[in-house]
């Protein structure tokens, strides 16, 4: 089997927005590589790739001949800036409500069951974020059991921007990061980098941009007929790679403020959280500027992803992996059909105005449970 030639997947034109192609090993079996292949998009994902994702791992899954996975990004800017989510408002605009919750259903139900894969993947799946990951890319990247950054890497989950919440399992792992740094990230959408990735046990290795070329022959050229566990010897592998990188990577930009972001973020109401962050002082002169930015854009967010965002990062700390796919099936679902999400993607992505019409906030919290009911028959994930 030559590379480029799959089991069962023979025969891709190479316009495919994935491309899927093997690696030899000394020993005659296989690195399988996927590539998100849209650099133009910022390899924004869309549902042909996600299918394409999908289909590539369940079979390499089942064939002996795949020893290791690598999913990366093509081009020099990103590995993944999110979900390509332009289609949500078209369809609003076309279809009738049973055909959008259709579409709606089917788009996050394929992203959920990936990413879910993903973390329970039964081969070594090494994930490069070398580049722009954000949203839906942070989806594929947090699951891999070999996450690694480069000196490039810029990381954000800006949901609240758009009128959705932070989602594909983000409820899960936000709601496990120290302190109230998770909070912070999904209620301000602020950025970070490769070393705060570390930091905050979303990354486990860094190496450098520019040995990412190399990675697949590198990988290769481990002993895969080794009676051991193969994950002793990629880790050795990314462990050396990391080792080498050494000062390339820039130092953390948000770690270094979570005495006060844990003090902002204090307690358990989240008009509380809102009312001090109104009224906090940053100073530019502590490097506290980039707090100023996030708070900024947490004032201008969607009320609805705010509150959606505070109910999910408690409530997630007492779920599995699995229950919190099924709630944010429901919620995503639904902040299509009457949230405001369609609205954000308009404002932001389509018209470019960044004046979105958010429905104005609503007393207490018990319309929200509308948000998890889910819509016509039964959750598929439940």
């Amino acid at each position: 089997m030559s590379q480029g030639q799959i089991p069962g997947l023979r025969g891709l034109p190479m316009s495919e927005p994935v491309r899927i192609e093997t690696h030899p090993t000394a020993d005659g079996r296989y690195i399988g590589m996927l590539t998100l292949d849209s650099p133009a998009s910022l390899n924004a994902l869309s549902l042909e790739m996600i299918q394409l994702l999908q289909g590539a791992l369940t079979r390499w899954e089942q064939d002996p001949a795949i020893v290791c996975v690598l999913l990366q990004g093509a081009g020099e800017k990103a590995f993944c800036a999110g979900g390509d989510i332009r289609s949500f408002y078209y369809r609003k605009q076309e279809a009738s409500h049973s055909e959008l919750f259709g579409y709606a259903r089917d788009f996050f139900l394929q992203e959920y069951r990936l990413d879910h894969h993903i973390h329970c993947y039964g081969k070594p799946l090494v994930c490069v974020a070398d580049g722009i990951c954000m949203g839906g890319g942070i989806g594929l990247f947090a699951g891999a059991g070999f996450r690694v950054v480069t000196e490039k890497s810029l990381f954000a989950m800006p949901e609240v921007t758009i009128g959705l919440y932070p989602d594909v399992g983000a409820s899960w792992f936000l709601s496990r990061m120290p302190g109230r740094l998770g909070l912070w990230l999904g209620l301000t959408g602020a950025r970070f980098n490769g070393a705060d990735a570390l930091g905050l046990g979303l990354a486990d290795h860094a190496m450098a941009s520019r040995e990412r070329a190399e990675l697949p022959a590198r990988l290769a050229a481990l002993d895969w007929a080794d009676q051991g566990d193969p994950r002793e010897q990629i880790d050795r592998l990314l462990g050396g790679l990391h080792a080498e990188a050494g000062e390339q990577l820039p130092a953390p930009v948000l770690l270094p403020h979570q005495g006060k972001i844990d003090d902002l973020l204090a307690g358990r109401s989240l008009q509380g959280v809102l009312d001090r962050l109104n009224h906090a002082v940053f100073d530019p002169a502590l490097g506290e500027g980039s707090l100023t930015q996030a708070r900024d854009t947490c004032r201008t967010g969607s009320p609805i992803s705010r509150a959606i965002l505070w109910r999910q990062y408690w409530t997630a700390r007492r779920q599995s992996l699995a229950e919190v796919f099924a709630d944010e099936l429901a919620l995503s679902v639904n902040c299509v059909l009457k949230g405001d999400f369609v609205e954000g993607v308009r404002a932001l992505l389509i018209d470019k105005d960044k004046s979105p019409r958010w429905q104005p906030p609503r007393p207490g919290t018990d319309w929200l449970d509308d948000f998890y009911r889910w819509p016509e028959g039964t959750n598929p994930l439940a």
